[in-house]
């Protein structure tokens, strides 16, 4: 175990993880130039096009010291994002200790330090890293002072280097054997792995990626999950490289797969723990804990003859995706559908965007919601993330959303429109700190259902790009939460109802009513278009109908001969609305469902 180093490489979004991660493979060469490829770590187009990691990886990476040892550096790679920040938590629990990476031109963001806390939590050795100092625009003074102001690290531990270039990628390797301690295990004690990520093979089935903390484990033995109580057969250990490599056996300390023939990812739980059945550890490692949605749309197909194609790509997607959920849903407008929950908007944003590419389908995907807990007058406890399921209004006693503590970065200059954007999101308890000449740090609680519908977009725009940010959820608060439905010629229309704070339902409805008007045809007929909240009307528009001009046969005459017939035409309108239906078409639906950033 004394040359063996598990460490991670920890940054803000485009800070250059993925880079580095490419020199450090390339440096150490298990891979030559002629099989490499940019981002090499990352399989997936998605995460090649957008500069993001998605699904981590890990891989262990042979090093030959200047003091002449031969080292095995086991990098664990993990997804930069907030939404998979368990996945993060989970890799970081495998490692014991991280490189930090900040952009010399950029400095420290909201998720390096979201990041850093995570390491600290863990009790990490850190070392930081100053990343892109080929740029002209870098600025190594201004982030060393933030070094050592925002992070209250030691600025004299970091290093340099141009992960682009390759330079300082040496004197990094160097540092991660000197600075980061050789895990601890023992071999006699009972098996106890770490599960830190899952991944599915067609042929093979999920292959677990883990951290052995003691014990050993070989093909052959029985193995248990300690949350579940599921057992299965080992069939295959060892360790990655760029393509898996088999050993005989995998012990305390290492880092590596296994394959037990288990058919689906959702079967193996982050964060759970592997034993021996027939010598069980006694306590499971701690820290683990269920993955829970948190954003929740509804998925459905645009011809309603591929409802069984979607129910097929859906179960392949899960067998590459544990923390997606869905379950059948249906509207009396779109049809036969799926209600989704997601980590959160990215983690969205990625499933639809892999269902189109990789299974070709064309679907519509509703706005966005969280999901509600109601305390009912018979004390019972509910949760609603569709508002099909939201109980009576007189029936509740107490509605509650989930609120989140957003903390954000962003230039000194900006702030006054970012606090103004917070306020309107129903933001609170703002905490303020100048971390440095020009620039804020800044924390609000605010209600994630705010958050979720266009608070990015606007706060990207508001900072031109500056600002950068993170979240955690909190807990649930109590709030005036009632359902808004849509109204069209005086029927409610199911599919648009949504649950919204009383405070936001009259700009929603105003909103969707908007949408709805420039969608439906105009007919023989006036057709009103409301939103209500009950039986309380707070919104309305309407589309004025077409109009034969019943007096053009009138030329000249008294005036009560045209008043007549107008009347007449009058009588017949009020008939025809009476007896009128307004089919809506599927671009209305479209057009409210779909949230403001499609």
């Amino acid at each position: 175990m004394e040359n063996i180093r598990n460490f991670s490489i920890i940054a803000h979004i485009d800070h250059g993880k993925s880079t580095l991660a490419d020199r450090l493979i390339q440096f150490t060469g298990i891979c030559n130039d002629r099989n490499f490829q940019d981002q090499i770590l990352d399989n997936m187009d998605i995460e090649r096009e957008r500069g993001i990691t998605i699904k981590s990886q890990a891989i262990a990476l042979p090093y030959r010291a200047r003091d002449g040892k031969d080292y095995i550096l086991n990098l664990i790679d993990t997804p930069g994002h907030v939404d998979f920040s368990y996945e993060v938590s989970r890799s970081l629990a495998s490692c014991e200790g991280v490189l930090l990476l900040i952009d010399a031109a950029q400095g420290v963001q909201a998720q390096t330090l979201a990041n850093l806390y995570l390491a600290m939590e863990h009790n990490l050795q850190v070392i930081p890293i100053i990343n892109k100092i080929d740029l002209p625009s870098a600025d190594v003074d201004r982030v060393l002072e933030e070094i050592d102001s925002e992070l209250g690290l030691d600025p004299d531990t970091h290093l340099k280097c141009s992960a682009k270039e390759g330079t300082g990628i040496e004197e990094i390797l160097e540092a991660i054997v000197e600075r980061i301690p050789p895990p601890q295990g023992d071999f006699e004690k009972p098996l106890a792995a770490l599960i830190f990520d899952a991944h599915y093979d067609p042929f093979r089935g999920t292959i677990i990626h883990c951290r052995i903390f003691n014990g050993s484990v070989k093909s052959g033995d029985i193995i248990q999950f300690m949350s579940n109580g599921a057992i299965y057969k080992v069939e295959e250990v060892g360790h990655f490289l760029l393509t898996r490599s088999k050993r005989e056996k995998i012990s305390a300390g290492e880092v590596g797969y296994i394959i037990a023939g288990i058919k689906t990812v959702s079967d193996v739980r982050n964060g759970d723990t592997i034993t021996l059945q027939a010598n069980p550890c006694s306590t499971p490692l701690p820290g683990f804990k269920e993955i829970k949605p948190v954003v929740f749309a509804s998925i459905y197909p645009i011809a309603s003859d591929d409802y069984q194609d979607l129910a097929d790509s859906l179960e392949k997607y899960k067998l590459n995706d544990a923390s997606f959920v869905y379950q059948k849903d249906s509207s009396a407008a779109l049809g036969q559908g799926f209600r989704c929950g997601f980590l959160g908007l990215l983690h969205l944003d990625v499933v639809q965007e892999r269902l189109e590419r990789e299974f070709g389908l064309s679907i519509i995907l509703s706005v966005p919601s969280v999901r509600y807990r109601f305390t009912l007058t018979d004390n019972a406890v509910i949760y609603v993330d569709n508002p099909t399921h939201y109980p009576g209004q007189a029936d509740i006693k107490l509605g509650e959303e989930p609120y989140i503590r957003a903390s954000m970065m962003l230039p000194e200059r900006y702030l006054g429109t970012v606090m103004k954007l917070c306020m309107e999101k129903r933001g609170s308890n703002s905490n303020l700190n100048y971390t440095g000449p020009g620039r804020v740090e800044l924390s609000y609680e605010m209600p994630l259902a705010e958050v979720i519908y266009d608070f990015y977009d606007r706060f990207k725009s508001v900072t031109q790009g500056y600002g950068s940010f993170d979240y955690d959820i909190i807990d649930y608060r109590e709030s005036n939460l009632i359902l808004m439905d849509i109204l069209v010629n005086g029927e409610k229309v199911d599919a648009l109802s949504q649950i919204v704070h009383r405070d936001r339902a009259r700009s929603r409805a105003l909103l969707a009513c908007e949408r709805l008007k420039d969608e439906i045809p105009r007919q023989m007929f006036k057709i009103a278009i409301q939103g209500a909240i009950g039986s309380e009307i707070i919104a309305r528009t309407t589309i004025s109908p077409f109009r034969k001009d019943v007096i053009a046969k009138c030329y000249g005459g008294d005036i009560s001969r045209k008043r007549k017939l107008l009347e007449k035409q009058k009588e017949g309108k009020k008939r025809m609305k009476m007896i009128g239906s307004v089919s809506i078409p599927q671009s209305a639906f479209l057009a409210v469902l779909k949230s403001d950033n499609d």
